[in-house]
């Protein structure tokens, strides 16, 4: 099965010279938990979560208006391509351990976003492509670390 069989195609990006205010606006504005950065060229440069966000506002106490995005932003751009295989996004979702992976063409312009929810939806509705122990074993790698972090954390605090 191919990513775009899968994708979400309305996909809503923010130039990186915005602020995280703008970026959370812009989540709350259409339900989504992240979006793509993008360049002067509509490149897709790097994604915004809104984790990214609570984690900068808790991390630098200052108004979300006061923040510039590139300082927030991923560093490491991960991103597929519409005639990629879903197996594959998996296998991305896994190692980097990511929810959302944007879709671009050959100009790195937004085209989509595949999600493991999109990829999950498509399971349910019986598609024999995606099977479900595919999707458990793909939420699990991507969860893995930040439970362990989370419990060597609550350790460390309680010592």
């Amino acid at each position: 099965m191919k990513v775009q069989e899968v994708m979400t195609r309305n996909v809503f990006c923010i130039g990186e010279a915005h602020s995280l205010n703008d970026a959370a606006q812009l989540m709350w504005e259409h339900n989504c938990g992240s979006v793509p950065v993008i360049n002067e060229d509509r490149e897709v440069v790097a994604m915004i979560t809104d984790r990214d966000i609570a984690m900068a506002a808790y991390t630098q106490g200052r108004c979300l208006a006061d923040i510039p995005l590139e300082t927030t932003q991923s560093q490491q751009l991960v991103c597929c391509k519409p005639e990629d295989d879903i197996r594959e996004v998996q296998h991305m979702m896994r190692t980097h351990q990511l929810h959302r992976i944007p879709v671009v063409n050959d100009k790195l312009e937004p085209v989509g976003i595949v999600s493991l929810n999109d990829i999950a939806g498509v399971c349910q509705s019986g598609s024999p492509q995606i099977k479900p122990k595919d999707v458990s074993d793909t939420l699990a790698a991507i969860c893995s670390s930040v439970q362990q972090k989370s419990m060597v954390a609550r350790r460390e605090a309680a010592a």
